[in-house]
C-alpha cells in the first residue's frame, strides 16, 4: 500500500516560521534573565530597597519583552514584523540586565568576609538605575514604532547615531503604517539615501529594500509607487546594493511596475532600471530575462509611427503589455484577465492624455534605460534590435533634441559596439538591405556632417567606426564625412575620426585596401599629418592610420609627396614607448613605403626608436 506523501510546505511559510523562531530566541534570553533577577532580589540582605527598585524596573522591561514576543508571533506573524531594531535593543537590554543581576547577587552574600571583600555602594545602584531606565525607554520606543506612524523621537540606544533610529522608524512604518504613512516613510528614506553612502548602507543593512519593493508592487497608489521607486533609485548606486535588490526578488516587481503603471510611475521605474543596469552586469542579464526591453521600446515608440501598420502603437502596445503581465503572473494567483485588460487600457488612455513634457520625460528615461542595458551586452543589444528598437532610436535621433536625442544616440553607439565584437549581431542587425540599419546609418552621417555639438558628433563617429566591416568597397558617403572630420577644430572629434577610419583601414577589414585608397582620394593625408601634432590620443590614432595607409597603398604618390616615410621616422619616441605595439607597425609601414618609393627591394634597416 502506497504511503501518502506529506504536503509540501511553501518556502515563504518556512521563512516566516524561521523568522518567528529567531526573534523569539533573541527575546527569550533577557526574559529568562528578568526571572533570575526577580529571584535574586527576593534573596537579598543588603540594599534591599535599592534591589527592590531594580526588580521593579526589570519587571517593566520583562513585560515589554513579552509584548514584543506576542507582537512577533500574532496576526501576520513575521511576514509583517520588523525585527531589526528588536535585535539591536534586545542585545543592549541583555547586557544591562546581566549587570543588574551581578549587582543584586552581591547583595545576598551573608558572611563577614564576603561583605568586606565585596563593596557595594549607592553609586553602583545609580549606574544600574540609569542603564535600566535606558532599557525601559528603548523598549517603549521600539514598541511605539510598531504602531504604524512615523516616530521621530530618539531612543537612548541611538542617541549617538540618530540616523539609525530614523531609519528604523521609517522602515517600521513601511511594515505597519497606513498608506500615507508608508508614502511619507518611503520619501524620507529616499531623502536620507540621497544624502550620503553611509545612510544608503544603513537602510540596506536594516532591511529597507524588501518593504520598499512591496510598496512598489502595490499598484493601488501611484504616489506610493513613485516614493518607493525613488528610494530604491537613490539606493542603487553600487553593485553591492543592486545585488541586494536582486536578492530580494526585485527584478520581476520592477518590470511589472514598468509594464502596467501610470506614466508618472513608469518614469521613476525606468530610471531605476537604468541605474541598476549601469552598476551591475547581473542586473542587465536579469532584466533581460524578465523581458524588460519590450516595454521600454514600446514606451519609447509611443506616438512615433502612427501611420506604419507594422509598428503602430495601439493594440500592439496593449497586447505586448498584457503578455508581460501574463508572464509575470505565471504560477501565482492572478486577477481576472478582464481586470488586467481594463487597467492596461486605462493606463494607455491616460498616456494619450498626458502632458507633452511628461511624455518627453518618460521617453528620456526609457532611452537611458536601454542605453544602460545595451552597454557592454551583446545579448541585450540583440534583443533591442529584434524589437524594432533600432528604427525607433533612429527616428528619435532624427526628430528630437537635447537629452532624448543624446540618450538614443548613446544606445545606438552601444549596440554598434556590440555588433563590432559579434559577427552574428552585425550580420542580422546591420545588413545594409535592412530599413532599420539604413535609417541608423543615415542619422549617424547626418549628425557627423551637420551637428554643432561635439558631444553628439563623437559618438556618431564612433558608431560608424564600429560598423566599418559592414560597408561595401568605395563607400564614399560614409568615408568622405569621416575624412572631413580629420580637419575639425576640436581635436577630440578629429582623433575619433582617425580612430574610426583606422577600423576601415586595418588589416582585419577585408576591404582595407579599397578603403585606404578612398581615404587618400578624399585628401585625408594632409589633415592626418597635422593631427600628429595634437594631443596624445590624436597622435596615437593618427599614427596608426598613417601606418595602415603605408601598408596597404604604399605606392601612393600622395604619401610620397607628403614625405610620410620621413614622418614615420621622426615619430614621437615617447608615444611609442607608451604603446609598444606601434614599434612593429611603424617598421612594417616604413618597409613598404621604402620599397615602393625607392623602386627597388632594399633591405632597409628596421626602424629602431
Amino acid at each position: 500500500m502506497a504511503t501518502k506523501s506529506s504536503p509540501r510546505i511553501p518556502q515563504k511559510t518556512l521563512a516566516i516560521e524561521e523568522e518567528q523562531t529567531r526573534i523569539q530566541d533573541t527575546l527569550s534570553f533577557p526574559i529568562l534573565l528578568s526571572e533570575r533577577i526577580r529571584r535574586a532580589v527576593d534573596e537579598t540582605r543588603l540594599f534591599k530597597s535599592d534591589c527592590a527598585e531594580v526588580g521593579n524596573k526589570v519587571v517593566v522591561i520583562s513585560q515589554m519583552l513579552r509584548s514584543a514576543v506576542r507582537l512577533a508571533t500574532s496576526g501576520g506573524g513575521a511576514a509583517a514584523f520588523y525585527d531589526r531594531p528588536f535585535h539591536h535593543i534586545a542585545d543592549d537590554v541583555t547586557k544591562n540586565m546581566e549587570k543588574a543581576l551581578i549587582l543584586v547577587k552581591k547583595c545576598r552574600r551573608r558572611n563577614f568576609l564576603c561583605r568586606v571583600v565585596t563593596i557595594v555602594s549607592a553609586a553602583d545602584f545609580r549606574k544600574i538605575f540609569a542603564l535600566l531606565d535606558s532599557s525601559v525607554a528603548d523598549m517603549k520606543w521600539v514598541l511605539s514604532i510598531c504602531g504604524g506612524g512615523i516616530v521621530l523621537t530618539l531612543p537612548p540606544i541611538a542617541s549617538n547615531d540618530p540616523i539609525l533610529s530614523w531609519v528604523w522608524s521609517f522602515i517600521a512604518s513601511l511594515h505597519f503604517g497606513q498608506l500615507q504613512d508608508k508614502i511619507d516613510s518611503a520619501s524620507e528614506l529616499a531623502s536620507l539615501a540621497k544624502d550620503n553612502d553611509r545612510n544608503k548602507q544603513i537602510i540596506v543593512e536594516e532591511g529597507g529594500i524588501s518593504p520598499l519593493l512591496k510598496l512598489l508592487k502595490d499598484n493601488s497608489s501611484p504616489e506610493a509607487q513613485i516614493a518607493a521607486a525613488t528610494a530604491l533609485y537613490n539606493l542603487a548606486n553600487s553593485e553591492e546594493r543592486v545585488g541586494r535588490i536582486i536578492d530580494d526578488l526585485g527584478i520581476p516587481i520592477i518590470v511589472q511596475g514598468l509594464a502596467d503603471s501610470p506614466m508618472r510611475v513608469q518614469i521613476k521605474v525606468a530610471n531605476l532600471v537604468a541605474t541598476m543596469a549601469k552598476y551591475s552586469p547581473l542586473a542587465q542579464d536579469d532584466f533581460a530575462r524578465e523581458n524588460v526591453i519590450r516595454p521600454l521600446v514600446t514606451l519609447l515608440s509611443f506616438d512615433i509611427f502612427p501611420d506604419d501598420p507594422m509598428i503602430r502603437i495601439g493594440k500592439q502596445t496593449f497586447h505586448s503589455i498584457v503578455q508581460i503581465n501574463k508572464e509575470m503572473e505565471k504560477n501565482t494567483n492572478r486577477v481576472g484577465s478582464s481586470v488586467v485588460s481594463s487597467k492596461v487600457w486605462n493606463n494607455r488612455r491616460e498616456r494619450e492624455n498626458e502632458k507633452p513634457e511628461v511624455k518627453l520625460e518618460l521617453k528620456i528615461s526609457c532611452a537611458e534605460a536601454l542605453w544602460m542595458l545595451a552597454q557592454g551586452s551583446v545579448a541585450n543589444s540583440r534583443r533591442i534590435s529584434e524589437t524594432k528598437g533600432l528604427l525607433c532610436l533612429a527616428k528619435l535621433v532624427e526628430t528630437e533634441h537635447g537629452e532624448l536625442q543624446s540618450n538614443c544616440l548613446m544606445t545606438i553607439m552601444e549596440i554598434t559596439a556590440a555588433a563590432e565584437s559579434n559577427v552574428d549581431l552585425r550580420r542580422v542587425a546591420f545588413k545594409m538591405s535592412s530599413a532599420a540599419a539604413k535609417a541608423v546609418v543615415d542619422q549617424l552621417l547626418r549628425l557627423i556632417q551637420e551637428s554643432d555639438n561635439s558631444w553628439l558628433r563623437i559618438p556618431a563617429i564612433r558608431a560608424i567606426g564600429s560598423l566599418a566591416r559592414t560597408f561595401p568597397a568605395r563607400e564614399s558617403r560614409v568615408l568622405r564625412p569621416l575624412v572631413e572630420q580629420l580637419s575639425h577644430g576640436n581635436q577630440d572629434v578629429a582623433a575619433e575620426a582617425a580612430c574610426s577610419l583606422g577600423k576601415f583601414a586595418c588589416p582585419d577589414n577585408y576591404l582595407c585596401v579599397e578603403h585606404c585608397k578612398s581615404i587618400i582620394e578624399f585628401k585625408g593625408v594632409p589633415p592626418l599629418l597635422r593631427l600628429l601634432k595634437g594631443h596624445e590620443r590624436a597622435q596615437l590614432h593618427g599614427l596608426i592610420l598613417l601606418c595602415y595607409l603605408g601598408l596597404h597603398v604604399g605606392k601612393s604618390e600622395a604619401l610620397e609627396q607628403s614625405r610620410v616615410l620621413n614622418v614615420l621616422e621622426g615619430a614621437d619616441r615617447a608615444l611609442i614607448a607608451q604603446h609598444p605595439e606601434l614599434k612593429e607597425l611603424i617598421s612594417k609601414a616604413m618597409y613598404h613605403l621604402n620599397v615602393f618609393h625607392s623602386g627597388v627591394l632594399t633591405q632597409r634597416q628596421s626602424y629602431t626608436p
